[in-house]
């Protein structure tokens, strides 16, 4: 890249106005793609150890398998490091990923990210545009072209944290009503893990408490420049019974 910054694309959405910027880190020489929503900084390409350890946590607490067989449903594509992680693991069947804002769907399909071409040319990864928070409350589940499909393991990564919301409707997944409902499309010993950008929350690792089984929260430390030091992020897994229903409410299918 020649130039220093570069604004890739800019679009209006429903939720405010979105872009993707690329510029040369001055240190490394390497390119660094950021995702803004208004003035927020949503996500960088230079921090993504967080969105991959969201990934690995979760996958970590499901059982070794031959081959692949296991289905996966993320909510928030963003640059794609949660995604491609799960990729990563040969464990892994398929992929649904599904995505509020179509214009970032189309930033992976156009290859104007860094993973878009490895996601998009892998068999067992389909992008889907939805409302995670909408689908995940549905009877229905979380993939339109299959209801009550359930699935191995449920991995966020869209609001910076359960308290710290990008809207205000997105607040009751994080209650026990929510986390219920969200439960019954995983199957049973089925996993939930949450990326947060706060330290751990106590009110919602009781809501969790409330409808799932096993629960615990990591703290994922990183180094961070900006800062001359380090930060964190907090990926919370929560683990149904197996054998048992979630909550006892599970779609039929």
């Amino acid at each position: 890249m020649g130039l220093r910054f570069e604004e890739i694309d800019w679009r209006p959405t429903p939720i405010g106005e979105i872009s993707l910027r690329r510029r040369r880190h001055p240190v490394s020489g390497d390119d660094v793609y950021e995702v803004k929503l208004g003035d927020e900084f949503l996500m960088s390409s230079l921090f993504t150890a967080g969105e991959i350890a969201l990934t690995e946590l979760g996958l970590a607490e499901l059982p070794d398998a031959d081959g692949p067989e296991l289905d996966v449903a993320v909510g928030g594509l963003g640059l794609g490091y949660t995604a491609q992680a799960a990729l990563d693991d040969p464990r892994v069947r398929s992929l649904t990923v599904i995505e509020a804002l179509p214009e970032v769907i189309d930033w992976h399909r156009r290859h104007l990210v860094p993973l878009g071409a490895r996601l998009t040319s892998d068999a067992r990864c389909r992008l889907t545009h939805g409302d995670f928070f909408a689908l995940a409350v549905d009877p229905r589940g979380l993939d339109p072209e299959a209801p009550g499909r359930r699935f191995d393991a449920i991995l966020l990564d869209v609001d910076h944290s359960p308290r710290h919301v990008l809207h205000p409707r997105h607040a009751a997944l994080y209650r026990p009503a929510g986390l219920r409902a969200l439960a019954a499309h995983l199957r049973p010993g089925g996993v939930f893990a949450l990326w947060s950008n706060d330290p751990p929350d106590e009110p919602f690792m009781s809501a969790l408490s409330e409808v799932f089984a096993h629960t615990a929260a990591q703290v994922v430390v990183f180094d961070n420049a900006r800062q001359d030091g380090t930060s964190t992020n907090t990926v919370y897994v929560a683990r149904t019974s197996p054998g048992t229903p979630p909550a006892g409410k599970v779609p039929s299918g």
